[in-house]
């Protein structure tokens, strides 16, 4: 078996859809969700688990991004254009999550030989691929030059960005973590950014680089694929991707010891978060 299609075929997914809890459901919530589930799926306690969530006016940056000269500045302007702005607990740059943003996380125990990385990507994306199987052969994955938060596995067609993946790897669980831009407009989501940035850097020589920001090479799918989609649309059609690779899917939530876990996670991810925007 093809070993991407090895990674997406389980016995069992268990499902934690999160993907419409409103806009009190906050963003370091989730990532200390996500640590936890690599623990439990990472200790043989949980099945390879699912999660779909969204966030609504938050601007995630990654730790690079807080070595900003003028970072005050930057998150300031955010603030005042009504986003709450957070810190990262792994890698990337500053992203967008709004209520036309669909985050996917596939949360996978890394086996004996381990996942390497590119397994990881590409398993997404063949998942994406077949989730959109209508353009899956216009979807592809390359950095997008003038994207927020570019990397190698950046999804696009026609050039214009819609979404990105990243990994996190603790206590031997993978989580595999992509944001689907759906609806909406993606250029004015990346003019956040580049306004972002222009006032965290303004003209001062700074030792990390920072992506310039080109607006109009991003996009939501709805715009991509010229009609109106909705995170429920979407969501339909990943539990219908993955249900093709499984025996069974699973709804849940977190229990038993994943419950006390993530108590100590959220502790850890908010005392990182304050302390990052306060350097």
């Amino acid at each position: 078996m093809n070993k991407k299609l090895e990674l997406l075929k389980q016995k069992e997914w268990r499902i934690i859809d999160q993907s419409s809890l409103g806009p009190m459901f906050d963003a370091l919530q989730s990532f200390a969700i996500d640590d936890t589930l690599c623990t439990s799926v990472g200790a043989g306690i949980s099945p390879a688990t699912a999660r779909a969530w969204v966030h609504h006016h938050t601007i995630v940056l990654g730790i690079q991004d807080t070595k900003l000269p003028f970072l005050n500045d930057g998150v300031q302007l955010l603030k005042d254009g009504g986003y709450r702005v957070i810190v990262r607990n792994s890698g990337g740059l500053a992203v967008v999550l709004d209520e036309g943003v669909l985050n996917l996380s596939l949360i996978f125990p890394d086996t004996e030989k381990g996942i390497d990385i590119d397994r990881g990507y590409e398993a997404m994306l063949m998942l994406i691929r077949e989730m959109f199987a209508e353009c899956a052969d216009k979807i592809e994955a390359f950095e997008v030059a003038g994207s927020y938060c570019p990397g190698s596995y950046d999804l696009s067609m026609g050039g214009k960005k819609f979404a990105g993946i990243s990994q996190r790897r603790i206590r031997k669980g993978v989580a595999v973590q992509i944001y689907l831009c759906v609806t909406g407009s993606g250029s004015e989501r990346a003019e956040w950014i580049r306004r972002f940035y222009r006032a965290g850097k303004k003209e001062e020589q700074t030792k990390w680089v920072y992506p310039v920001i080109q607006p109009d090479v991003m996009a939501s799918l709805s715009e991509l694929l010229g009609k109106e989609l909705t995170i429920s649309d979407v969501m339909l059609r990943f539990l219908t991707a993955l249900n093709n690779y499984s025996d069974r899917l699973a709804t849940s939530s977190l229990e038993g010891e994943e419950i006390e876990w993530y108590q100590g996670y959220l502790q850890r991810v908010i005392e990182r978060n304050e302390k990052a925007l306060s350097e």
